[in-house]
């Protein structure tokens, strides 16, 4: 198992390395940054939300900005619309599962919130409807994704997509990108800590 484990372990490594040697990657994620930043000085909040890993990753990102993530600051404001297990299962059962999301961007987003959705496919129904109840309500859409061509590049305002096809190691990256997020959003809107 030695050797298997290793391999794992360069395999994630070699993907990360992929990320910080592409500009256009970085430049993603600035820019990603840039739009919760924004959104956060105008006066509102995130929303996020994914599947599976990616439900675990939303819950994440919106733990780090309500609480705190490098330093004791102001909370902000997020939610994560994959927690709310009576929501989910209410518009699971008269709507469908593919509104699970858009219902409550329709019920709690307004104009200039911004969406943070999560998908290693990038086709997540769910995300792909919420991306278009953003549309409708003026709340930009940022897509994390993996590498392959998918139709969350077609919606969403701006995409962040890690440059691998193997599930395992997107995830590993996307929660790599949601620290970055995270410590780049705390530092422009509250300073370095000390």
């Amino acid at each position: 198992m030695k050797k298997e484990i290793s391999d794992y372990i360069l395999g994630s490594i070699a993907v990360k390395e992929n990320i910080v040697s592409d500009e256009s990657i970085i430049a993603a994620i600035k820019k990603g940054a840039t739009l919760i930043i924004e959104g956060y000085r105008r006066g509102n909040k995130l929303l996020a939300a994914g599947n599976g890993g990616s439900a675990a990753d939303a819950q994440h990102l919106t733990a780090e900005l309500v609480a705190r993530f490098l330093f004791d600051r102001p909370a902000l404001p997020a939610l994560a619309l994959n927690t709310n297990t009576s929501t989910l299962t209410a518009v699971g059962n008269d709507y469908g599962y593919d509104d699970v999301f858009a219902r409550q961007i329709y019920a709690n987003a307004v104009k200039g919130d911004i969406f943070f959705g999560i998908s290693t496919s990038g086709n997540s129904a769910n995300i792909l409807k919420a991306i278009t109840a953003c549309k409708e309500k003026g709340v930009a859409a940022i897509g994390l994704t993996g590498s392959k061509p998918c139709k969350m590049d077609d919606l969403c305002d701006h995409m962040i997509k890690v440059p691998s096809t193997f599930t395992p190691h997107i995830q590993e990256s996307h929660i790599m990108i949601i620290h970055l997020i995270c410590a780049l959003v705390e530092k422009k809107l509250f300073g370095a800590e000390g």
